[in-house]
């Protein structure tokens, strides 16, 4: 008999009544009444995720860091929450689902008071750490209580609502950021969560409630060695992602023990799940094939997504010279597309099963990614608003049905434990996604660079010919003829790192492209909704 997630007690097991009831339990008020305040928590944390990715450089700025160091800001959010999100059944445990949710919601937006009344870097990545801390636990329990409080269609209805809460907040992130940013100052985007994270508690305590399995229980016991071994696993793993590519990775001493810190706490957490007591999370749900398959997938699919959106505002404001409202109004069409998608997929209803619309969604987005593979500096703001209409349609075509999928063959007794266990995957894949794709277009630059500058000798004619034109333009500015020609070729050669950054950022979308791709045969791998079974 599996014991639910919620309930320790020494020395019992859970009854067959028990397990009924945990089967039959329907809340007393309305589904619908219930996530309002779920909605809420669930937009505040996506939209958080990728609200600063255009803002960045006034944070640099502002601290007079670089654009490599505020990418912090981003990561330490996502690893926060990785290491909280195991934590979830303990506290539900502890305090109850219903008192969790409100104090994670409280930690929130405390904690984005504080990054906007940062002074230093360190303290504004330390409050991120922090709201990471509260918001990490709410999207875990917002999927579980959706997927608890409906039944039957009205379930998938309301997933759809769900999933695109999830999609469209963090596309929808930039752009608010944008404005924000231009039209006032940096730290009123998170100022802008204060009113927000208040009135979704107060929501949370008139509406929220707990089934029988999600109680406050006694005898609660942390799994310290789990959360210990977590930690290990986790924190060296981002100082690698996030400083690798300046260390030149594993040529520096310091990044192969911190690889292998990681990889040791990796190891002993996932050991200690299955062989110590009390874990933080059941492993026994990967025994289930639409949950390992789908998690799998989303996993690729969240770093693709926040990989984009990290770099994509980078592309138009230092490539293009976009400021920061303007890049987010050109990637603001994804929440466009998405809104378009979820309107088909109310239209359709059950007409295409989620295999098909996973299917059409993988598609689209990597077409969308292939699109903005073609760029050039030549471009106008439609060239990039189609492909990020495009790829909007296929990230609510597809992160929708293989979320929905992943969790359709579980029992409501393990979708809390399910849903915490797949979003720390999910997160852990975005954190690593963000900081990758910096290196992947530092790398690429220099692969580029290396391919275009063997072009610029004077056996090329084309080369040559171009130099002497710049050098005589130069002329009067120069005095001579040798300064001239020295003036030309560092004109030419600042053309060339402009062409190569460029090329690696549209090699870099054409990897997301490929990884998209790649992903559409898996979908057949998951069982339908039509053959799943409670």
């Amino acid at each position: 008999m599996y014991s639910s997630p919620f309930i320790y007690k020494k020395g019992k097991e859970m009854t067959q009544n028990t397990a009924i009831t945990q089967e039959e339990w329907t809340p007393k008020t309305n589904p619908w009444l219930i996530i309002m305040p779920v909605m809420l928590a669930t937009f505040m944390y996506a939209l958080d995720e990728t609200v600063a990715n255009v803002a960045l450089p006034h944070i640099a700025g502002s601290y007079s860091v670089s654009n490599q160091e505020s990418i912090w800001v981003l990561t330490s959010y996502l690893m926060a929450s990785s290491i909280v999100i195991p934590m979830i059944d303990y506290f539900c445990h502890l305090m109850g689902r219903k008192a969790f949710f409100m104090f994670g919601v409280f930690v929130f937006t405390i904690a984005s008071f504080l990054c906007g009344v940062s002074n230093s870097i360190g303290m504004i990545v330390i409050a991120r750490a922090l709201q990471g801390v509260g918001g990490g636990c709410l999207m875990p329990m917002a999927q579980a209580i959706t997927m608890e409080s409906f039944k039957g269609e009205a379930r998938n209805k309301a997933m759809a609502v769900f999933g695109l809460v999830v999609v469209v907040a963090p596309i929808l992130g930039p752009v608010l950021g944008g404005w924000i940013t231009e039209n006032w100052s940096w730290p009123y985007i998170f100022f802008i969560n204060l009113p927000v994270g208040f009135l979704c508690i107060f929501l949370a305590k008139l509406f929220l409630e707990d089934p029988p399995y999600a109680k406050k229980q006694k005898n609660v016991q942390l799994n310290k060695l789990g959360f210990l071994w977590l930690c290990v696993w986790l924190v060296p793993l981002q100082i690698v992602f996030d400083k690798g590519n300046d260390a030149d990775w594993f040529n520096a001493p310091w990044i192969c023990w911190l690889t292998a810190i990681a990889v040791t706490g990796a190891v002993l957490f996932f050991i200690w799940q299955v062989w110590g007591k009390h874990p933080l999370i059941k492993l026994d749900v990967l025994k289930d094939k639409n949950f390992l398959c789908g998690t799998a997938m989303l996993i690729l699919l969240n770093g693709v997504l926040l990989a984009s959106l990290a770099i994509l505002p980078q592309l138009l404001q230092n490539m293009l010279g976009y400021d920061a409202f303007t890049s987010g109004v050109a990637i603001m069409p994804r929440g466009l597309g998405a809104f378009l998608a979820l309107a088909i997929f109310g239209g359709l209803g059950g007409r295409l099963t989620y295999k098909t619309y996973g299917i059409i969604g993988l598609f689209c987005m990597g077409l969308g990614g292939w699109i903005l593979s073609e760029l050039n500096l030549e471009i106008s703001m439609m060239n990039i608003v189609l492909p990020n209409f495009i790829f909007g349609i296929g990230l609510v075509f597809s992160m929708m049905p293989i979320t929905t999928l992943s969790c359709i063959t579980l029992r409501n007794d393990q979708m809390t434990n399910a849903s915490g266990f797949q979003n720390l995957l999910k997160t852990i894949g975005g954190a690593i996604g963000t900081s990758l794709v910096a290196t992947m277009i530092s790398r690429f630059s220099q692969l580029h660079q290396n391919g275009l500058v063997k072009n610029m000798t004077e056996a090329n004619p084309q080369f040559y010919e171009r130099l002497t034109t710049y050098a005589a333009s130069f002329i009067h500015q120069a005095g001579d003829m040798i300064n001239s020609t020295y003036m030309a070729g560092k004109f030419l050669y600042n053309q060339l790192i402009q062409q190569s950054t460029l090329c690696a950022y549209m090699t870099t979308f054409k990897v997301f492209s490929i990884a998209c791709f790649v992903l559409i045969p898996l979908m057949f791998l998951l069982q339908g909704e039509k053959q799943s079974a409670k």
